[in-house]
């Protein structure tokens, strides 16, 4: 089908966010980690904002209404996981079964109309920039960052130096048992001797 490939995206999408969730502490939830971040949102703030617009997007505009509560009884870290890994793969079942005619439908977005397609990449393009910001926050807070999308400086530094891919989990099922479980990322080599940026004299 034309539009196989937003649903392998946002199928890898989930995946990403739900391990940069894994790479925060349990401690960090509600953490400012920095003096001028008093604008911007918490670890916790950003799961809340995740869960609650991507419910929004998908009951309203893609009409996907998974029947579940957006936001976790209780608003761990774990409970977090746990909630968004249920409601988005009910969210990826139903993409899964989406014909072309449904994704080249025009549909309300916002204050205009669009394409469910054109909204699925704006949507997919909405998590990244998030996501972004959360491993921004994991940087000030000391965490180790896997990869999200190829090598980080906790891998090895950068892909020209051969580091590796690291992903903090493989799958969503051997993330939320790793977690569950007290943590069973993989490990990670560190920085090594290598430069991380592709300019280490400025």
């Amino acid at each position: 089908m034309t539009y196989d490939f937003l649903v392998e995206t946002y199928a890898s999408e989930r995946v990403k966010t739900l391990n940069v969730w894994a790479m925060f502490a349990d401690d960090d939830m509600n953490v400012r980690p920095h003096p001028r971040l008093n604008r911007d949102r918490t670890p916790r703030e950003h799961m809340v904002h995740q869960c609650m617009s991507e419910d929004k997007w998908f009951s309203g505009m893609f009409g996907i209404d998974v029947s579940a509560p957006p936001l976790p009884l209780e608003e761990t870290r774990l409970g977090f996981i746990q909630r968004y890994a249920e409601d988005s793969d009910k969210r990826l079942a139903r993409l899964e079964q989406a014909d072309e005619a449904w994704w080249a439908e025009t549909v309300a977005f916002f204050d205009t109309r669009h394409t469910r397609a054109w909204i699925m990449v704006r949507r997919i393009a909405h998590t990244a920039h998030h996501r972004a910001e959360q491993t921004t926050l994991l940087r000030l807070l000391g965490r180790q960052v896997h990869s999200v999308y190829g090598p980080s400086v906790d891998t090895g530094g950068l892909p020209a130096n051969h580091a590796p891919t690291i992903y903090a989990y493989p799958n969503v099922a051997s993330l939320i048992a790793g977690e569950a479980g007290g943590g069973a990322k993989a490990p990670l080599p560190g920085p090594g001797q290598n430069p991380s940026t592709e300019r280490p004299d400025r």
